[in-house]
Order: structure tokens, then sequence, then C-alpha cells
């Protein structure tokens, strides 16, 4: 079954392609049936003797009457007071810029203009083509050639008129915005047939004297006339030999020169340029208040860190400090001391139990007056083992306290309370000799109640006297 359109349906989808396909041109012809209703639109017929084409000219895209002169509202183009529309008539040869759009009422096609102008503009839009491709093919509008701006310029030249209002909108802008800049101006004529020149000179200049970080060629909107300057080769030769990055702002938005395709940068406007330039000072504050947030967390992160690793560092040092090591070996010693004294008492009543039992048994197995006689030779005996026993002890307990006082002498912290220090090498070792350090080891120098971390400055041997 065939997909069967409504006439609606049918001419939309007609429209859709062509304005799609045809968002802009340029139509030269010759005008015919020109017709002015009181909407003040304008309605005429393009022709070459080959076809027609419908075109119409809506009022609000036609010259704007502003004071003595009159403004056109797309292109900021100014002229004399007058409308272009009252020097439309039928017979005369124009050039016709605008999209193509579809009247569905009428089911018809038209040219919707936005600019019309004389045979001369044309022919000047055909000599802009014929420069843009030759340029294009030297690889003047290469994007490799092409220079990144500066951020937020501290020294910015102005290549322009300066009783324009293109530079007065700049410096404006410039005032607003950024951190504070230096702005030279130089000025040269932007109309004319001596611009050219002068906008290449001034070029040369700026790149001569070395001092701007960045070039603003600005002017403001006119016809393709006024704004010819920029569409010539001398220009496009200065600025393609320039050294310093620049932003060219010339005309309003639909303006497109030959300048803007070799400028590093191009712009709709001269108040784009100052805004290209230099950032908002809003952006600047919320920028810096971020880079405070973000220093401000890796500080507190890096205060973490350090502090976990000193606390390992702390634990590490302490389970291996020398006052760690005798207070372990102390509690050592007392424990082998309870150990001995607890053997000796058992082996002393082991030894009684086995007396008694053996005397018992040498009175059961002997008379009277053996017994007696053993008795007192097992008394005897029995003095001679307690008193030997009692001096063996005395003995032990003699080398005990002896090995308790060298102990305490091994003591490195003992000598720190008569006024002596101890110095610690960098991996915590006791310095004995000036040979184990050199100049600049770190050190610790330990005192009773603290350390002091120095830093070796010399060292030098004992002299012997």
């Amino acid at each position: 079954m065939p997909n069967i359109l409504s006439v609606t349906e049918a001419t939309r989808a007609v429209k859709d392609v062509l304005e799609a396909e045809f968002p802009f041109l340029w139509v030269r012809g010759e005008v015919s049936g020109v017709s002015r209703p009181g909407s003040g639109h304008i309605y005429f017929t393009l022709t070459d003797g080959g076809a027609q084409l419908a075109v119409v000219w809506f009022k609000s895209a036609q010259w704007v009457p502003d004071g003595d002169e009159c403004t056109h509202p797309v292109t900021g183009e100014v002229m004399d007071e007058g409308s272009a529309g009252d020097d439309l008539e039928n017979g005369r040869e124009v050039l016709v810029a605008g999209r193509i759009g579809v009247y569905e009422p009428r089911g018809v096609y038209q040219l919707m203009a936005e600019l019309v102008q004389a045979q001369g503009a044309g022919d000047l839009q055909v000599a802009f083509e014929a420069m843009k491709r030759k340029l294009a093919d030297a690889g003047y509008f290469d994007e490799s050639r092409k220079k990144a701006l500066p951020s937020n310029p501290t020294r910015v030249a102005v290549v322009t008129s300066p009783s324009g209002a293109a530079v007065r909108d700049f410096l404006r802008l410039a005032e607003e915005r950024g951190t504070g800049s230096q702005i030279r101006i130089y000025p040269t004529l932007v109309q004319g047939s001596q611009a050219p020149k002068q906008i290449a000179q001034a070029l040369g200049r700026v790149d001569a004297d070395g001092w701007a970080e960045a070039v603003a060629l600005i002017r403001g909107g006119g016809s393709l006339e006024d704004l010819w300057a920029f569409n010539t080769e001398e220009v496009a030769d200065a600025l393609f030999r320039m050294q310093t990055p620049v932003v060219c702002g010339v005309g309003h938005e639909p303006d497109v020169s030959i300048a803007d395709y070799v400028a590093d940068l191009r712009v709709a406007t001269p108040s784009h340029a100052a805004q290209a330039l230099w950032p908002r000072r809003d952006s600047l504050a919320q920028r810096v208040d971020e880079l405070s947030e973000r220093l401000l967390g890796g500080y507190q992160q890096l205060l973490r860190e350090l502090g976990d690793e000193l606390a390992g560092l702390t634990r590490g040092l302490s389970w291996f400090s020398p006052l760690k090591r005798l207070t372990r070996l102390a509690e050592s010693f007392a424990r082998e001391t309870v150990s001995l004294h607890r053997a000796g008492e058992r082996f002393l009543s082991a030894k009684g139990e086995l007396l008694i039992r053996e005397r018992e048994a040498l009175g059961r197995a002997l008379g009277p007056e053996v017994m007696d006689r053993r008795s007192e030779e097992l008394s005897r005996l029995g003095l001679r083992l307690h008193s030997a026993m009692s001096r063996r002890l005395d003995q032990a307990g003699q080398r005990l306290e002896l090995a308790g006082v060298r102990l305490t002498g091994l003591n490195p912290e003992l000598p720190l309370q008569r006024g002596y220090s101890l110095m610690l090498d960098a991996q915590g070792r006791v310095v004995t000799s000036v040979a184990g350090l050199a100049a600049e080891d770190r050190v610790d120098i330990r005192v009773s109640d603290g350390a002091v971390h120095a830093r070796v400055t010399g060292t030098s041997p004992r002299e012997e006297r």
C-alpha cells in the first residue's frame, strides 16, 4: 500500500527539504514585478531570462531609520536617511542574500531576502570569493599555523580607528573583565583606499615593538564596500606574518572577512573580541574559590598522611629504643630471680624431708646408742649442710646483686641524669666514634629530659696528648 500524503503533508515535506538544503544563499538577477503593500513588506521577482524566483523582503529585514541615518537590522550597516527598498525598481540587477522558504497556503517556494545589494556589491562578492580561494590554496587559513591566545593577557594592542564606536565598546568591556590590562591603540584607517596599507603597517609595528601579548583587530559594521579593506591581500599578508596572536572582530554577526579567516581567532563583533581576551571577573573569583578549596583539602589530606606516618614511626621507635630494651631485660631479670628463689626453697624442702626419712629409717635399723651418735653426726652434717647452703645462697645473691649493678650500669639513660648525653644516628644507632659520622648527617642528641635534633657540620678525631 503506497504512503498517501495530504496536500499539507506533501507541501510541508517539500518545505522541510528546501529549507534544510538552502539555509542561506546569494542569488543574482534582474528585478521585476515590484510590489509594496501597506504592511511595509516588499515583494518582487528575480529573473535571468531562463527562470524566475519569487522574493519577499520583510519589513523587519529592511533598513531601520535612526535619526538622520538608517541601520540595517541584520548587518548593522549604516547609510544616509532613506530606505534601500525605495531604490528597488523593475529592471535593476541586484544581488540578494537570504534563505529559501515555502509559502504553504499557495504551495510556492520563495527567497526570503535578508540583504539586497546593487550589482556593484555583487562584483565585490565575486572578488571576495576569488581572494578566499587563492589564499586558502596558499595555506593562509590552515588551522595548524594559528596561535593560541593567552589567557587573561596583561598587555594588548588594538589596531583600529581611535574615533569609532568599536573601540569604545572594546575598552568598556576590557575595563569590566579580567584582572587588569594595559592597552595600546595603534590608530589606522579602517575604510577607504588607504586603509589596507595603514592596517598592514599598524600590525607590523605591533610585532616590531614586541610589547603586546595579543592583538585585537576590530571595526564596527558596515556594507561590503565599507569592510573591503579587510578583504585585501595586503592585510591578509600582514596577518599571515604576525608573530603575536591576533583576534579579529570586524563588522557584525553575519559579516565575514578575509582577515577573519587568516587571524588566529575570529569573533563576531569588537565586543566579542574583548570577551575572548579576558574572562569574567566573577568566573575568576569562582576559580580562585575552587582552587582554595582544593588546596585546603590537599593540605588536610597531607597532614593526615604525615600524622599516620609519624604515629607508625613512633611505635617502631618505641619498640626498638634502648630504654624499652632495658625495661624488658629488667622484667626478665625479676622473673628469673623469683624462679631462682622458688627453686632454692623447693630444693631445701626436698632435702629436709629426705633427711627426716633417712633418720627415721636409721633409727629403726640401729640401736639407741648408734642412733644417738648418728643423730649427733647427722645434726652436725645438717648444720654443715645448712651453713654450706646459706653460703651458696649468699654467693648466688652477691652474684645476682653484682649482675644487677652491672645491668644498671649498662643503662644508657642513667648517665643522662648526671649531665651526659646520648647521640643517635639517622638509623637510631648509638654513635660511639666520629668515624661513623660525616658532614651534613642528621643526629639526635638525647639528654635527661628530651632530645635535640642536629646536623653534623664537620668531624675531627680527638688529639692525643
